[in-house]
Formats: C-alpha cells, sequence, structure tokens
C-alpha cells in the first residue's frame, strides 16, 4: 500500500522498510493479486434499490431527474522502453499513456470502469471500445424504471458527460452555442455540476494513490490495468468504510492536468429528444 498511495520508486519503499527492491515488488504483486481476487465486490453496478437511492440523489443535490451516473476518464502517463514506444500509446499531449475511464456515483464511488487501452484514443472511442457501452447499447445497462413526466414525457434512465464524449438517450451532454435559451443554460448548469464529480473522484484517486498521478516508469503493460484496478478498489473501500482522506493529503487541482479538452460533435437524434425532454422537465 506504501508503494501505490507514495508513488515512490521500489529502491525508496525498499530503503524506507529494511528490505529489498525484489522483496517490494514481490509483496507489491501478492497484495494487487489477492485484492483483483477477494475485493471486486467494491466496484459492481448498484443494485436496483441502490441505484433508486443514487437517481434520488442526482435529482434533490443536481436537479437531474433519473441520472444514474457522472462519466470522465484520465490518461496515466507512463514511460516505455524504445524498444515497445508506439504511437498507438502516445497522446495528444505528446505523453505515453494508458485511459482509465470511470462511472461514478453520488458519493464519487466508482461504478463501472475501463481501462487498458492506449491514451492516443479520443474519449469518445473509448466509450465505444468500452463494455459499458455495448451494454447501454444492447439495453442490458441503464434500463430501469423510467421517470414519468405528465407534460413532457419519459426520461429513461441516463448518466451525464462532458463535451469530450456524444449525446445518446442514455448519456446526457451539454447544449452548444453562443445564444443558448434559458432553460437550455438552466440544464448546462446542472449538468456541470453532476459531471464534476466524475473530474473530482479522478482527482482524490490520483492525490490518494499516487503511483497513478507519476509517471509511470516502464510498467508492463499487461499488468498496469491490474493496479489501476487495484486503486480504484482501494478508492472504493474508503468510501465503503465511510472514511476520510487526512486534511494533509493535496488533491491535484484537476486529474490531467496539461491536457486540452476535446469535443465530439456527435449528436444522437433521439439522444436529443431525450436531452430537450429532460430540460423542459426541469423548468417544469
Amino acid at each position: 500500500m506504501r508503494r501505490l498511495a507514495s508513488g515512490d520508486s521500489q529502491v525508496s519503499v525498499g530503503a524506507a522498510f529494511g528490505v529489498g527492491q525484489s522483496t517490494v515488488s514481490q509483496v507489491t504483486w501478492r497484495f494487487i493479486e489477492s485484492m483483483e481476487e477477494r475485493a471486486r465486490h467494491h466496484l459492481v453496478w448498484p443494485v436496483l434499490e441502490r441505484m433508486e437511492e443514487i437517481k434520488a440523489k442526482f435529482e434533490a443535490d443536481y436537479g437531474m431527474p433519473n441520472c444514474c451516473g457522472a462519466i470522465d476518464a484520465t490518461h496515466i502517463i507512463m514511460t516505455l522502453p524504445a524498444v515497445e514506444s508506439s504511437e498507438d500509446w502516445c497522446d495528444l499531449a505528446k505523453n505515453y499513456s494508458m485511459f482509465l475511464q470511470v462511472i461514478v456515483d453520488d458519493e464519487m464511488r466508482f461504478i463501472d470502469i475501463c481501462t487498458g487501452w492506449p491514451g492516443s484514443m479520443t474519449f469518445s472511442r473509448l466509450l465505444k471500445c468500452s463494455s459499458f457501452f455495448k451494454l447501454c447499447e444492447a439495453g442490458k445497462r441503464l434500463y430501469g424504471p423510467a421517470k414519468v413526466s405528465a407534460e413532457n414525457g419519459e426520461i429513461k434512465e441516463f448518466i451525464v458527460g462532458d463535451i469530450c464524449y456524444p449525446l445518446f438517450p442514455w448519456l446526457m451532454t451539454p447544449y452548444e452555442g453562443g445564444s443558448l435559451s434559458a432553460p437550455m443554460a438552466n440544464f448546462n448548469a446542472k449538468q456541470k455540476a453532476a459531471t464534476m464529480l466524475g473530474a473530482r473522484a479522478l482527482s482524490r484517486l490520483k492525490g490518494s494513490w499516487r503511483i497513478l498521478n507519476k509517471v509511470m516508469w516502464r510498467p508492463d503493460k499487461n499488468k498496469l490495468p491490474s493496479i489501476i484496478l487495484v486503486c480504484c478498489l482501494l478508492h472504493n473501500i474508503i468510501i465503503d468504510s465511510k472514511d476520510e482522506l487526512l486534511p494533509d493529503v493535496q488533491l491535484p487541482d484537476h486529474h490531467d492536468i496539461g491536457y486540452s479538452k476535446e469535443n465530439c460533435k456527435h449528436v444522437d437524434s433521439n439522444g436529443k429528444i431525450m436531452r430537450d425532454i429532460i430540460t423542459a422537465h426541469i423548468q417544469s
């Protein structure tokens, strides 16, 4: 845990405990493997009763009816040996990185993650490669009871995301343009407040488990997803245990400093209709 929390090298961690680098490596991987095997129940899609609590909280706090969570993604930066260096892993900020996509609930708990993909991908492409996208498109996720608005129509379950994501009936992104109506601007304000939960959760993840916030030195790309998963599990365990971070734990201002914001132009026609229904419901 010291290695994951500090992000210090194996040599530095070993020196602090009076053991060698190889011992630190072995102990770290035994811990990671045991967490993967025994702690996965801390990162699951919520059951119906819990999801109803999440939706009620999103509506009470952010005015988003039937919202099930917020989506965001971050880059885990790494160095690669020259023999493994590839444009596939070189992102727009000219770093080698691996993507982590997360969906968070009202308490900034991760309820779905996708990782292992190159940081050179766009946010929208990463989404479409995830199992979450495939489940949503197949009607096997976000298919819970709709909220019936007598005047405006049914509001189905959805999540919120920034402009880097496409607009779908189950993924609400902001309105764009310079001359938005008052209802559109009101929707955007509420949607942005809810969306920020994802960014805050990722900042907390990287601030608490700093191995993800430092440049990873020549990681095994096949093992790095396990490190990321375990850090996400530990993040959730803190929340599940109702624990709090110490006040002196400094969190990064943003989880992806140095990266410009992408803008996805894809607008699904049914997604546009659903966004308008939600906007009208908020105003009524």
